[in-house]
């Protein structure tokens, strides 16, 4: 929406939610608002735009003498509301500054302005509140003419003396007189040339400056604070501030970078039987973080390279939205249940997952996690618990199990290790001879990439293919990149990204060892969507990528499966969680009929 020429900032907050630390958040015409003053003020929006108008001796707020409602002054909607936030205290990390456009007479209208600003000597003799006049408004030359307290907004990039510049609090042009682009999509390349002149025209005289009738848009949002412009125009001041409180927390520039490996495909689609079976599971990891990872590494990822590719449907059986313990049971056990069931039906009966079945068939059975390995998903690989949070339950389930590995967090929750023998590095899984072993990532919660974690999935992933491997027998592996879902949760694009890149670094490794072992399929899915990810804007040069959410919660959106080895097309289409499973058990029976 576009702003009427010479509507002015009347309240600059100046603890400014920035991308830089000089952009600021101005409510436009604020005064109508449903709450004029307070909904911008509590929003922490750095401006708030009013119209006065003087009549009868009283300082209306009103665009025109036609709008005029009585009660609606400067006093009742702006100085006294001011005065009670001062009193109260709310704003002792703010200062404020006020900016009023005048709609009437200048001189009788600023007159009157000073006459009442006089009156609430609180306001005008504290360092954190100060006022400058727009619209109508006495010549430059005059501008020294009036008190210490009052200021002005200049409209001009015309040099003035030294004595008016000290009196100018900002400079104010109207944006459609340089551009005619309306927020979507970018600049055409000589407008954005003519707003960058501009801004570096008003910015040699020191001064913080804005534009007027700008539109208001995300987009419009981030290029003109980009391009250095001082106050950002907007009737949605939450919403405005909010995006730019948290643009850097949304916003990630890649410097951890995974190696793409591009598959032979000798094997790929081929009907050849399939002994060896590498699940990786991207925890929340749906298709705008895929696409995110990819951009943000230099645009492409090993994942992107499969050919082989579907999408699940990921509803549990009592929610349209799933969470990571029913999702994980679908795709352990190939049957829907409810939310936090581990390892259960619908009916809180027991059911036999994929390591268990594949155990009686003689293969080896392994579980991978940057989750604590008693998170919910690398749960439903070989526990049997009413609820997700049944944690030392769990632990005694995996104690029990026959599965021969476990790499994950949480060290601490296990008091003994039953038959399990606890390895020390990565390196000693890959030369273990000891049929039932262990690593722990760490004693609680697994750290980020970020955090210090390093390639350790990778690591991890290498040396259990290495150990499975001298085993020389089929296996089941289950990898999980767990915290891509983590930082979903949390809102954070770094963390999603930078997951997700590492997350390709495991499934480069998977791929490599399908590559030299034939009969290796590679299955890439995920449990659910986290947050609603997207990705409004970025720089491929630069590998940056701007994050927005909806939520802070999963979705109910499909999510991809790319799969990669002999019958991986039979993963295409678009399905139910539940039937990857159904879809190995008919490889491994096939598997078994030609042997």
């Amino acid at each position: 929406m576009f702003y009427r020429v010479q509507k002015i900032i009347i309240l600059f907050i100046c603890c400014v939610a920035s991308i830089n630390a000089q952009q600021k958040v101005h409510s436009h015409n604020d005064y109508l608002q449903k709450v004029p003053f307070w909904n911008a003020f509590s929003a922490e929006a750095s401006s708030i735009e009013v119209d006065v108008l003087l009549k009868n001796n009283t300082l209306y707020v009103a665009h025109s003498q036609s709008d005029i409602i009585e009660n609606r002054t400067l006093e009742g909607l702006y100085l006294n509301p001011l005065q009670q936030a001062l009193k109260l205290g709310f704003n002792d990390t703010k200062n404020i500054h006020l900016l009023i456009d005048v709609k009437s007479n200048a001189y009788k209208t600023l007159h009157k302005i000073i006459e009442v600003l006089k009156s609430y000597p609180n306001l005008t003799e504290t360092n954190k509140i100060s006022f400058t006049i727009s619209g109508n408004r006495p010549k430059p030359s005059e501008y020294k003419n009036y008190p210490d307290f009052i200021k002005f907004d200049y409209q001009s990039l015309e040099n003035i003396s030294i004595d008016a510049w000290k009196k100018v609090a900002l400079i104010s042009l109207d944006y459609s007189k340089f551009s005619k682009w309306n927020g979507k999509g970018r600049f055409t390349k000589a407008d954005k040339q003519k707003i960058i002149n501009v801004i570096e025209a008003a910015h040699k005289y020191h001064k913080p400056f804005r534009f007027w009738g700008t539109p208001d848009s995300k987009t419009a949002w981030k290029a003109f604070s980009d391009l250095g412009v001082d106050f950002i125009n907007t009737d949605m001041p939450f919403a405005c501030y909010q995006y730019v409180k948290n643009f850097k927390k949304r916003t990630y520039t890649n410097s951890l970078f995974s190696k793409v490996y591009t598959p032979t495909f000798k094997n790929d689609q081929k009907k050849k039987p399939v002994k060896n079976i590498i699940l990786l599971i991207g925890d929340g990891n749906g298709l705008t973080q895929i696409s995110a990872a990819t951009l943000a590494n230099k645009g492409a990822l090993t994942l992107t390279q499969l050919k082989s590719i579907g999408l699940i449907k990921t509803q549990s059986s009592d929610d349209f939205t799933t969470d990571s313990a029913a999702a994980g049971t679908a795709l352990a056990t190939g049957k829907k249940t409810y939310n936090r069931a581990i390892g259960l039906d619908s009916s809180e009966k027991s059911i036999k997952n994929i390591t268990e079945i594949l155990q009686m068939h003689h293969f080896n059975t392994g579980i991978i996690t940057t989750d604590n390995i008693t998170g919910a998903t690398p749960s439903s690989f070989y526990a049997h618990q009413k609820d997700r949070d049944d944690e030392s339950e769990i632990a005694q389930d995996l104690l029990k199990s026959k599965l021969n590995l476990f790499v994950g967090g949480g060290k601490n929750q296990f008091k003994d290790f039953g038959g399990f023998e606890i390895l020390k590095s990565p390196k000693e899984i890959g030369t273990s001879k000891n049929n039932k072993i262990g690593f722990f990532m760490s004693n609680k919660g697994v750290p980020g990439v970020l955090e210090g974690r390093g390639n350790l999935l990778a690591e991890v992933t290498l040396n259990s293919l290495a150990y499975f491997k001298t085993k020389k027998q089929p296996f089941f592996l289950m990898i999980e990149g767990a915290q891509i879902d983590s930082y979903g949760h949390r809102n954070d694009t770094k963390g999603i990204i930078s997951e997700g890149i590492d997350f390709d670094k495991a499934i480069t490794t998977a791929i490599k060892f399908a590559d030299a072992n034939e009969g290796t399929l590679v299955i890439i899915t995920a449990d659910h969507e986290t947050s609603g990810f997207s990705i409004p804007q970025g720089n491929l040069e630069t590998h940056e990528v701007e994050g927005n959410f909806t939520t802070y919660d999963h979705t109910g959106a499909l999510v991809p499966v790319f799969a990669y080895g002999p019958h991986s097309n039979e993963f295409s289409g678009v399905y139910e969680n539940t039937e990857i499973f159904h879809k190995i058990m008919n490889l491994i029976k096939l598997y078994k009929k030609s042997k």
